[in-house]
């Protein structure tokens, strides 16, 4: 008899646990953090997909068209370490390298994180005149590799000033049209840098 009413003792403290478990979990749901009920669920899909339904296919084309784009002012940029005499057109180069690098890996971030597709290598080559306004040709990137002294300092900062241009229309469209408010806002950045930037490289370019 002892060992029966044991027994009923145990399983009476295992089913008060069990309905204490599930009290708990139960209310969890309607504290709003757990999910048998399910009630949670649809608002913790859309925390964790907000930065895909957050943009559209503006954002995604100013992405992928402003990383290759600023991959070439980069690498222009990089030459003049070398190639340049004015240490005007050294500084500035630098400054444009140091700013685009970071918003390229910025953008990229956006890419995946949005599902869509990386540009490729070969929209990130030179010839994309016709897909991306400014960019340079390989035959302009040619010239300007071959270029160094008083002729590179002319060479980059023309070549700089059109790129720079083509730059500012797609943040304008960018503004205009796009709706991820990181990607309106770094495009709003880049139109406030490249501007004075052009500015700049036109002053320096008179006195050259």
């Amino acid at each position: 008899m002892r060992d029966n009413a044991a027994i009923r003792r145990a399983g009476g403290l295992v089913s008060a646990t069990a309905l204490l478990v599930f009290a708990a979990a139960c209310g969890g749901d309607a504290d709003g953090e757990s999910g048998h009920t399910g009630q949670r669920q649809p608002g913790a899909d859309a925390s964790a997909s907000a930065g895909v339904a957050g943009h559209n296919d503006a954002d995604v084309r100013f992405a992928q068209g402003m990383i290759p784009h600023h991959q070439q002012a980069v690498e222009m940029a990089e030459l003049a370490g070398t190639r340049a005499a004015n240490q005007q057109v050294k500084a500035l180069a630098a400054k444009i390298a140091g700013a685009q690098a970071p918003e390229i890996s910025v953008m990229t971030g956006w890419l995946a994180t949005w599902g869509a597709p990386m540009p490729s290598t070969t929209e990130g080559g030179h010839d994309m005149g016709g897909s991306h306004a400014g960019m340079m040709s390989d035959a302009d990137m040619a010239g300007l590799e071959k270029a160094s002294g008083g002729e590179f300092d002319r060479m980059f900062l023309d070549m700089m000033i059109r790129h720079h241009e083509g730059a500012l229309s797609m943040a304008t469209a960018e503004q205009q049209q796009g709706q991820q408010p990181d990607a309106k806002a770094l495009a709003k950045k880049i139109e406030a840098d490249q501007t004075a930037e052009i500015q700049q490289m036109k002053t320096l370019l008179g006195t050259l």
